[in-house]
C-alpha cells in the first residue's frame, strides 16, 4: 500500500502495473492523476471518480447514479466521465495517469497510448472493446489525444478510490456541491544527480612521479 505521507493516488500509481507499457521509476511520476470505476446493479448503479495533483492537492470527486446495461459499460462511461472532468482542469500538455479496476479498459487504454506513435495509428495489439461500449470508448480516445502523455495502471478494486463513490453514490452525492478547482500541481522536485568526484592527483595515486 501508499508510503507513510506521499498522496495517495500517485503511490498507488507507482505500485501498480501499467499493462503492455514498460513503468520504470523515473517515468511514474504524472502532473494529474485520475481514479475511476463504475457500478453495476439491477437497482441501479453509479459512476465515481477522484482526480489529484502529483503532490496530493485534491482536485475533484464525483459520484454519480447512473443505469448501465451492464458492469462493462459501467467501466467505460467511469473512465468517459472522469477524462471529461479533468480535460477542463488541466493543460493539454499535462502528463497523466489513469487508474482503473478493470483488466480490459485499462489494456484498452495503453494500447491507444501506443497507436499514437504509430504513423497510421495502429495499435500493438487490437482493441477488445464491449459492444454497448463504443461511444465511450470513441470519447475516451478522443480525450486521451488532448493530454501530453497518458498511462493507465491497473488497481484491485479494494484499493480504488472511486469505488465506494460508484457503488453508494446516494451516500456520496455531497462531493458533487465541492467547489470546483483548476488545480496545477507543484513544480516537480529536481532528479538527483551522481556525485561527481575530482580525478586523484598525481600525489595521491602511490609510488613516484617519474622524471
Amino acid at each position: 500500500m501508499a508510503a507513510h505521507g506521499r498522496p495517495a493516488l500517485r503511490d498507488l500509481f507507482d505500485e501498480s502495473p501499467t499493462p503492455h507499457i514498460a513503468h520504470p521509476p523515473r517515468t511514474h511520476h504524472r502532473d494529474f492523476y485520475v481514479a475511476t470505476d463504475g457500478s453495476f446493479r439491477e437497482s441501479g448503479g453509479g459512476l465515481g471518480a477522484v482526480i489529484e495533483t502529483r503532490d496530493g492537492t485534491r482536485v475533484a470527486r464525483i459520484a454519480t447514479v447512473d443505469t448501465p446495461p451492464d458492469n462493462n459499460v459501467a467501466e467505460y462511461r467511469a473512465l468517459h466521465l472522469g477524462l471529461d472532468v479533468l480535460a477542463a482542469r488541466a493543460p493539454p500538455d499535462a502528463r497523466i495517469g489513469i487508474l482503473i479496476d478493470h483488466d480490459g479498459l485499462a489494456s484498452n487504454v495503453n494500447n491507444a497510448v501506443l497507436a499514437r506513435s504509430h504513423p497510421d495509428w495502429e495499435p500493438p495489439r487490437p482493441f477488445s472493446v464491449p459492444p454497448a461500449s463504443g461511444n465511450h470508448w470513441r470519447g475516451i480516445r478522443a480525450r486521451l489525444t488532448g493530454f501530453g502523455e497518458v498511462r493507465a495502471a491497473r488497481i484491485a478494486s479494494d484499493q480504488n478510490p472511486a469505488h465506494p463513490l460508484a457503488n453508494t453514490p446516494g451516500q456520496y452525492e455531497h462531493v458533487n456541491s465541492e467547489l470546483d478547482r483548476c488545480v496545477l500541481p507543484e513544480a516537480p522536485e529536481p532528479e538527483p544527480t551522481p556525485a561527481e568526484f575530482p580525478p586523484p592527483s598525481r600525489a595521491d595515486r602511490g609510488g613516484h612521479a617519474s622524471d
